[in-house]
């Protein structure tokens, strides 16, 4: 990309992330909105603000071939976005086609299994966060963004904030998980976070951290095959794993 089309990128970028903001997008829209226009540009090595419907065409076909549809899905909303709310611009419709879908079976972990995960992670945080994640039946990003105030241990149950749905709600929560709570958070004492991520005090330019998502994804994988559990197992499988074993129960 030459220097006046670098300019020009730039300056479109800039107003892009000001149009996301102020159209009320969350910080993770955001950050794949962006990450999707800058690629886009990376990919026609120009500024992508004078774009044909056949270069749009060949730059989506690429992306069919080579990402995942919802990556493609996307990528095709962000570029949608630019049109509209920073290039001002009619949006010609660039029609894909969704490729066959494969159903891939998740593993489900015997409530055995999960026993033994649990009490072979030896790290404590991420112990506890297992557990929570597991008997709440949370996402990865629920669980390691609860805060202390959502814990109400009077009435027993936690509130969930901002979820994937965008829609507040409250799960059960068992006389062991909050002894669990109670045990780890008193190694820490944040004021806010149940699960602070980094070394007291757990900042960052006078924000609170929160635990790395990386750090227990990669973890529980570890864990699974050093204790002899062949399965694919990620956070998630610990959340799908409860539902699966609720309806078991009846």
């Amino acid at each position: 990309m030459n220097t006046h089309d670098q300019a020009r990128f730039e300056s479109l970028y800039s107003t892009y992330i000001t149009e996301l903001k102020l159209q009320g997008k969350s910080d993770k829209t955001i950050d794949c909105y962006a990450r999707c226009l800058r690629q886009a540009a990376v990919f026609f090595d120009t500024c992508p603000d004078n774009l044909s419907t056949d270069e749009l065409k060949r730059y989506f076909l690429f992306l069919v071939e080579n990402k995942s549809w919802s990556a493609v899905k996307i990528a095709r909303n962000a570029i949608q976005f630019c049109y509209k709310h920073v290039l001002h611009r009619p949006w010609t419709w660039v029609d894909i086609v969704k490729p066959p879908k494969i159903q891939v079976v998740q593993d489900v972990l015997s409530p055995t299994e999960v026993a033994l995960i649990i009490n072979a992670t030896r790290k404590l945080s991420y112990q506890t966060y297992y557990l929570v994640t597991y008997s709440l039946g949370l996402r990865l990003s629920e669980a390691i963004n609860l805060k202390v105030s959502d814990i109400d241990s009077h009435l027993m149950r936690v509130h969930l904030r901002y979820t994937k749905s965008k829609k507040d709600r409250f799960v059960p929560l068992s006389q062991a998980t909050l002894f669990a709570l109670r045990q780890y958070w008193c190694t820490h004492k944040h004021p806010e976070l149940i699960f602070p991520g980094g070394k007291p005090p757990f900042l960052r330019n006078g924000h609170s951290l929160v635990m790395d998502k990386g750090g227990v994804q990669k973890a529980i994988k570890l864990i699974a095959k050093e204790i002899g559990i062949s399965k694919n197992v990620h956070v998630h499988t610990l959340r799908h794993s409860i539902a699966t074993h609720m309806l078991e129960r009846g």
